[in-house]
């Protein structure tokens, strides 16, 4: 994961609370070990509709559902998403951080995360888990450029600027791309050979 100063990025407003791992990225998606193919199925009972689903119905392909908004054409590409309260809540799925990763996510501000989705964007270093002092997401609904401030802890937006909680000394961590990087660099374990 490359090192934040400043991150410039579309951002996205998820205006959904209690968002569970298994929405974020569902079991039948988890077929590999690899950290690689998640992020087309990221949040895939959402994004697609089934138009003949249902006993008896013909396979179909699934198509993209337009009220979704990483479907919509202003959001595509958005690297900083903003969610409500319990963000991350249900299994203990590492994958989820990574498939928000795989799909071009670099942050998430949300009111609260559930422990352990905070913890494995720690342990993973996919994401950067922001809680947010403030409910932005009422506030944030254009898919503007917002610029996050690492160092102030901040986000700013058309030209308001949100205060965050710091994150403190999981920085570092994420920032070195995970736990397991963090001790290499650090000197806490010894360098892959």
């Amino acid at each position: 994961m490359e090192k934040f100063t400043v991150l410039k990025g579309l951002v996205a407003p998820l205006d959904r609370a209690n968002v569970d791992t298994d929405q974020i990225i569902a079991k039948q998606f988890l077929k590999s070990i690899k950290r690689t193919g998640y992020g087309p199925n990221l949040f895939d009972s959402w994004r697609f509709i089934d138009p003949a689903s249902g006993p008896g119905a013909p396979a179909v392909k699934r198509v993209p559902n337009p009220d979704f908004v990483l479907n919509q054409p202003r959001y595509q590409g958005a690297s900083i998403l903003l969610a409500r309260r319990n963000f991350g809540c249900g299994s203990s799925r590492e994958h989820a951080p990574i498939a928000l990763g795989a799909a071009g996510v670099e942050a998430v501000i949300a009111e609260s995360f559930a422990r352990i989705f905070f913890r494995n964007c720690v342990a993973t270093g996919e994401l950067y888990p922001y809680d947010a002092k403030e409910r932005i997401c009422d506030k944030i609904k254009t898919g503007d450029i917002g610029t996050l401030d690492f160092d102030a802890d901040t986000l700013t937006v058309n030209g308001t600027t949100y205060s965050l909680k710091s994150l403190g000394e999981v920085r570092p961590v994420i920032d070195a791309g995970g736990l397991f990087n963090y001790a290499r660099q650090s000197g806490m374990i010894a360098a892959q050979g």
